[in-house]
C-alpha cells in the first residue's frame, strides 16, 4: 500500500514538472518571439529618418506627410509595452503607407538611388516584421492552448500562467491609406 502511494506521488509530482517546464519554456518562445518584433521594430525606426530626410528636399509642400511619419515614428520609440507598442507601431505603418503612396506619384523620387535603396530596405524590414509577428502568435497560440487544456490548465492557474496577447491587424491595416497630393508651384 504504501509502495503504490509512494509511485503514485512520484508520478504525479513527476507530471507537474513536466507540464510546468511546458509551459515555462512555452512562456519563454512567447518573450523571444516579442523581442524579435522589437529588433526588427527598432531596425525600422533606425531607417525611417533617413528615409523622410531624403524626400524632405524635393517633398517640401508634403511636409505634413512627413511631420505625420516622424510624429509616428517617436511615439513608437517611446512606446512601452506590448498593447502601446503595437498601437503605435500599426500608426507607424499608416504614416508611411502614406509616406510610401507620396514618393510613388514622384517620379523624381522614384529614380533617386538612395530613396531607391532606402525604401528597399524599408520594405525587406516590413517583411521580416511580419515574419516575427507571425512566430509571435504562433508560438503565443501554443502557449494559451497549452494553458487552456486539461490537464495543464491546473498547473497554469496553480502557478499563476496568463496569457499572452496575440497581434491582430487594426481596421486601419485592412483599409488602403487616402493621400491627398499638393500641386507642385510652377517654376
Amino acid at each position: 500500500m504504501g509502495a503504490a502511494f509512494l509511485l503514485v506521488a512520484v508520478a504525479g509530482f513527476a507530471w507537474l514538472i513536466v507540464g510546468f517546464n511546458r509551459l515555462v519554456r512555452l512562456k519563454n518562445q512567447v518573450e523571444n518571439g516579442w523581442r524579435q518584433i522589437d529588433v526588427q521594430l527598432k531596425r525600422r525606426h533606425d531607417l525611417i529618418p533617413g528615409l523622410v530626410d531624403a524626400v524632405r528636399g524635393a517633398l517640401e509642400f508634403e511636409q505634413d506627410t512627413l511631420e505625420k511619419v516622424a510624429a509616428a515614428r517617436n511615439t513608437a520609440v517611446a512606446a512601452r509595452g506590448m498593447a502601446a507598442t503595437a498601437d503605435a507601431e500599426n500608426a507607424l505603418t499608416q504614416a508611411l503607407r502614406q509616406l510610401a503612396a507620396v514618393v510613388e506619384a514622384y517620379p523624381e523620387l522614384r529614380g533617386t538611388q538612395n530613396v531607391l535603396q532606402l525604401q528597399e530596405e524599408l520594405t525587406t524590414t516590413e517583411n521580416q516584421i511580419g515574419f516575427a509577428r507571425q512566430h509571435y502568435n504562433d508560438v503565443t497560440m501554443r502557449f494559451n492552448t497549452q494553458q487552456e487544456v486539461f490537464p495543464s490548465n491546473i498547473i497554469a492557474r496553480f502557478f499563476g500562467f496568463a496569457p499572452a496577447d496575440l497581434f491582430s491587424a487594426t481596421i486601419e491595416d485592412r483599409t488602403v491609406p487616402s493621400v491627398q497630393l499638393s500641386l507642385r508651384p510652377e517654376s
